[in-house]
C-alpha cells in the first residue's frame, strides 16, 4: 500500500512536470520578433518589405541583417541568356543618398497569401543608382523612370553581385 502511494506521488510529479513543459512549449512557439518595416517603391505606389539577410558584410552591418554569403550562390553568371530565369528580382538602391526608398522591379499581385504571381520572388539583386549631378536628383518611383533617367542621361546603374533577402510585406496585416 506504501508502495502504491509513492508512486502514485511519483505519478503526479511526472504529470505536473509534463503540464510545465508544454506550458513553457506554447510559450516558446508564441514567440515574436520586432523587424523594423522599410519603405520602398513599386510603380510609384508605396511598399513596405524587411530586411532579414544579405549576401554582402558591409551591407548586412548597415542594414542589420544577418550576413548570408550563400545568398550570392543565386547570382548566375553573365552574360545570362535571356531564357535562363532565376530566383532574383532586381532591386534599385542609391548608394548617394540622393534617394532614401529603394525601388523594387517586382511584388506580389496581390500582396499577401493571395498572391497568384509566379514571378515574385523575396530575393533581390542589387542595381545601384546613382546620380551624375547630384543636384537634379528627383524622386524615382519606378524601373520604368529609372530607366527614363537613364535615357537622358542623368544617372547611372550599376549591377552589383549582393543578393538580399527583402519579403514585401502586405498593407493587409495592419488592417
Amino acid at each position: 500500500m506504501l508502495r502504491q502511494c509513492f508512486l502514485g506521488i511519483i505519478c503526479v510529479f511526472l504529470l505536473a512536470s509534463c503540464s510545465s513543459h508544454s506550458i513553457q512549449d506554447e510559450q516558446s512557439r508564441q514567440a515574436s520578433v520586432s523587424l523594423p518595416l522599410l519603405h520602398g517603391w513599386h510603380e510609384g505606389k508605396e511598399v513596405l518589405y524587411i530586411t532579414t539577410d544579405v549576401s554582402d558584410p558591409a551591407v548586412a552591418k548597415a542594414k542589420n541583417a544577418n550576413y548570408a554569403p550563400r545568398l550570392r550562390d543565386a547570382v548566375p553568371n553573365y552574360p545570362k541568356l535571356p531564357q535562363v530565369k532565376t530566383v532574383l528580382e532586381h532591386v534599385y538602391a542609391f548608394p548617394n543618398q540622393e534617394q532614401a526608398w529603394s525601388v523594387f522591379a517586382s511584388v506580389p499581385e496581390p500582396l499577401g497569401y493571395e498572391s497568384q504571381d509566379t514571378h515574385y520572388s523575396p530575393l533581390w539583386l542589387m542595381y545601384v543608382v546613382v546620380w551624375k549631378d547630384p543636384s537634379k536628383a528627383t524622386e524615382l518611383t519606378s524601373e520604368e523612370a529609372i530607366f527614363a533617367a537613364e535615357d537622358h542621361g542623368l544617372v547611372t546603374i550599376e549591377r552589383t553581385n549582393i543578393v538580399l533577402n527583402y519579403p514585401v510585406i502586405s498593407y493587409s496585416l495592419f488592417d
